[in-house]
């Protein structure tokens, strides 16, 4: 019997499966744990050889109105380590300016003041002006022109009060937009409900170069990519992260080649030979990325590359949140029918795109070639079964479950942190 720990929300649970029926574990490569003061070496080492970019002291200087750009309650961005270090160069070169911190949440709830402290400690929240971006409040939103492919880029209006803007990040694959980090700061991070729900329309999400670690041609990437240089991105700082949230590597500097080559680190890290099974247990990598259902589909999304035909996939995410959307939740709740509903959303021009709409375009897309049982908070039951998957109250049920639909005798390949891989 062998037992493999697997993260669920701030601890891990344990997975009890026979020797006969595993059979792989899928893993990245493993970084050495980090210290706090290790952590804060490798960030200011990034900041002292930034990637084709004058330093960010220099590009401070003499600017009156700085705007830092950060991540989001769903993020694991170590901001209490990279905001104080920002701060610290910024008003080192410039004392006079005035900084603002705003919140880039895309199209997710308000970050709350609770989870602010958790992210960037007291000292930033008591002292430092914070602005967390709500995409639904037009008063707070103006337009930066059109894209080149004729899109009206909306944005929060604290970019055009600002005469430097800078971002930071962190980077790891993403299911549609192909690594997260960079352009996606500003892009969905701080744009109108209305100008992201066109960047997610229904014919981006099903385009073939629109997943997991592809940039070339992706139509997500390209917008915002686009989009972020029409904010004048100045500067980023991105992190890479280890199993533990611990920052391995930074990269500071220009937009375009900073995040690129972030990108290109964090692809030979995580890499890894995918393997066919009847039976795959994945997770969201544990809090906060399995605070939600919304957010569990990146992982669900991942473990299809390991999917025979008519596999069970079993995700473990807590999902204290809930649904994560009530617009994603509402499509499955008014749904008779998996196919009749992939049909209307697949159908649907870029400008009639409905909240949440791409998220539940991607989990129909898992569902209807899979089953799925999610072992979550009891609170999150009735939501699952109303999302057409099952629930289970614990993992080593949820086997017992997969096993009688598809065998005993069958093979199980378990992916510890869905998120942070890319399969091959």
């Amino acid at each position: 019997m062998r037992v493999i720990k697997l993260p669920y929300h701030l601890s891990y649970i344990d997975l009890k499966i026979a020797e006969e029926n595993l059979q792989n574990v899928l893993i990245s490569k493993k970084q050495e744990e980090k210290t706090k003061e290790e952590q804060r070496l490798i960030i200011e080492n990034a900041l002292d050889n930034p990637i084709n970019s004058v330093s960010l002291e220099h590009l401070a200087k003499e600017k009156k109105n700085i705007l830092i750009v950060t991540s989001d309650h769903t993020r694991p961005m170590p901001s209490s380590i990279t905001l104080p270090i920002l701060l610290k160069r910024i008003r080192g070169s410039n004392s006079n300016c005035k900084i603002r911190i705003v919140i880039a949440t895309g199209t997710h709830r308000i970050t709350s003041k609770k989870e602010m402290l958790q992210m960037f400690g007291k000292e930033i929240v008591k002292k430092e002006e914070i602005i967390v971006h709500d995409a639904y409040k037009e008063e707070n939103i103006v337009s930066y022109g059109t894209l080149s492919n004729g899109l009206n880029l909306k944005l929060n209006k604290v970019i055009s009060q600002s005469d430097l803007v800078i971002a930071e990040g962190f980077i790891e694959p993403h299911f549609f937009a192909g690594y997260s980090g960079g352009r996606k700061s500003i892009f969905p991070g701080l744009a109108s409900i209305d100008t992201i729900k066109a960047n997610h329309c229904a014919n981006h999400i099903s385009d073939f170069k629109a997943k997991n670690a592809v940039l070339e041609n992706n139509p997500i990437h390209l917008e915002a990519s686009e989009a972020a240089k029409k904010a004048r991105l100045a500067f980023i700082l991105n992190v890479a992260l280890n199993h533990k949230k611990q920052i391995v590597k930074a990269f500071a500097g220009d937009m375009n080649l900073a995040f690129l080559t972030g990108c290109a680190y964090v692809k030979k890290q995580t890499s890894v030979q995918a393997s066919l099974a009847d039976i795959v247990i994945v997770t969201n990598g544990g809090y906060p990325l399995d605070q939600n259902i919304y957010q569990a589909v990146k992982g669900l999304d991942n473990a299809v590359n390991c999917c025979r035909k008519d596999a069970v996939i079993i995700m473990i995410a807590a999902c204290k949140d809930g649904h994560g959307g009530e617009a994603f939740y509402q499509i499955f709740k008014k749904s008779s029918s998996l196919k009749a509903t992939a049909k209307k959303i697949n159908n649907t021009e870029r400008d009639k795109t409905v909240n949440d709409q791409w998220q539940a375009q991607i989990l129909i897309r898992v569902l209807l070639k899979h089953q799925v049982i999610m072992v979550s908070d009891v609170k999150a039951k009735q939501i699952i079964n109303d999302m057409f998957m099952q629930w289970a109250p614990d993992i080593n049920t949820a086997l017992e479950m997969a096993y009688q639909i598809k065998g005993r005798e069958s093979k199980v390949v378990v992916i510890p942190d869905g998120v942070s891989v890319i399969l091959t």
